[in-house]
């Protein structure tokens, strides 16, 4: 089945699979076991001008949109749902700039990104602000001909490794989420450090570090749109990045299934093939149909995005709990395929099992989702009573 893909999105399909196939899979381990960030295949998908798929031509970019994205990041995802992170976190990272970024601001950091030859990385999680993103107590204020910052970022993705940040503050905290602003933060910035690098039960091949402002002095030129937009800045964020950990989901479910499918034609109990038996059959057939759902539902909701549809936050909520729930339910159900040997490291489905948790926790957990379809739900109910 193709979705409807174009002739470009199927070779970018096919392309993403071959990297994840002959450059990603061999070293999925070592990264797991190591932490070690995968340099290496960040230059691989920028030597296939993968970096910037999502980016204007104008920019050095490919000029496509989610759908393109989305594309590239399940296929890396079927083979390493943390190695796929390099490229995910950066369009996370890089969405803040193409939505509020004025032209100099792109010219200065796109093509860039775009290129491969920096990374970039997303800031708005503290200690007291996840779900709660309007918490936010990192504080900017105005220097003259710059801003400085001041607070601790945690649990940045790509952190460390990036060279572009997209910081967000609080610039008037007497105003709540409208005294919220964002700026375009790189590495090296004078008073911007880095704090630990966060020992993971999965994702292992993800630098995910502090980000630790002591006076970082930011020039005022990288202030994101205007002060008090970076809430919303921010909101719509995650309306565009939230199917790129759908993406990530599916991604993950689908290596797991295949490596499920394989070893159940192998494994071989009571002198036949354990899929033979129904109750293997009906838990491989259970994982398929789930995928598919997710995967028409991801394409849809990417479709949706790039032609500027409305409900966007609505229906980037629901493929993002839908698909981690997805990859969740379907890594636990392969490793029970492959039983004791799915337990063991041997085995990549266990990997696969606790990479596809924090796709239910990040970018707002499955319950804050579910609160965004319910609110958006009643809202539009009580419109059409009017």
């Amino acid at each position: 089945m193709n979705y409807g893909l174009s002739e470009e999105q199927i070779m970018i399909r096919d392309l993403s699979r071959q990297i994840a196939e002959e450059k990603i899979k061999p070293i999925r381990q070592h990264h797991d076991e190591t932490g070690e960030f995968p340099h290496e295949i960040v230059k691989v998908l920028a030597e296939a001008d993968l970096c910037g798929l999502y980016i204007e031509e104008k920019y050095g970019g490919m000029g496509g949109g989610i759908l393109d994205l989305v594309i590239c990041v399940e296929e890396l995802s079927k083979a390493c749902g943390g190695i796929s992170l390099a490229l995910a976190a950066t369009a996370l990272g890089t969405l803040p700039i193409i939505i509020a970024g004025n032209d100099d601001q792109k010219s200065k950091y796109l093509p860039r990104i775009a290129s491969g030859k920096s990374l970039a990385a997303f800031g708005l999680t503290e200690a007291n602000a996840g779900s709660d993103a309007a918490a936010v107590q990192t504080t900017a204020v105005r220097d003259g001909d710059s801003y400085i910052l001041n607070g601790t970022k945690q649990w940045i993705t790509n952190g460390g490794e990036a060279e572009i940040y997209s910081v967000f503050t609080m610039t008037d905290k007497t105003r709540g989420v409208r005294g919220a602003s964002a700026f375009v933060v790189e590495k090296g910035t004078p008073g911007f450090t880095f704090g630990k690098k966060e020992d993971k039960l999965g994702i292992r091949a993800s630098s995910t570090t502090e980000l630790i402002f002591p006076d970082g002095r930011v020039p005022a030129e990288n202030l994101l749109g205007r002060e008090g937009t970076g809430f919303m800045t921010a909101m719509k964020t995650f309306d565009a990045s939230r199917p790129g950990i759908a993406a990530q989901a599916v991604g993950i479910a689908s290596g797991a299934l295949q490596e499920a499918l394989s070893y159940s034609r192998e494994r071989k109990q009571f002198g036949k093939p354990i899929s033979s038996f129904q109750g293997v059959s009906f838990m491989l057939a259970d994982m398929a149909t789930d995928i598919e759902a997710a995967r028409a539902l991801l394409y849809q909701v990417a479709r949706h995005i790039d032609s500027g549809g409305k409900n966007v936050s609505k229906y980037s909520a629901m493929v993002k709990v839908f698909a981690s729930d997805v990859a969740m339910r379907v890594t636990v159900n392969a490793v029970q395929v492959l039983g004791g040997y799915g337990y063991m490291k041997e085995y990549p489905v266990e990997k696969m099992m606790r990479d596809a948790k924090i796709t239910q926790i990040y970018e707002g957990t499955n319950q804050i989702q579910r609160e965004i379809i319910g609110l958006a739900l009643i809202k539009e109910a009580a419109g059409r009573k009017k």
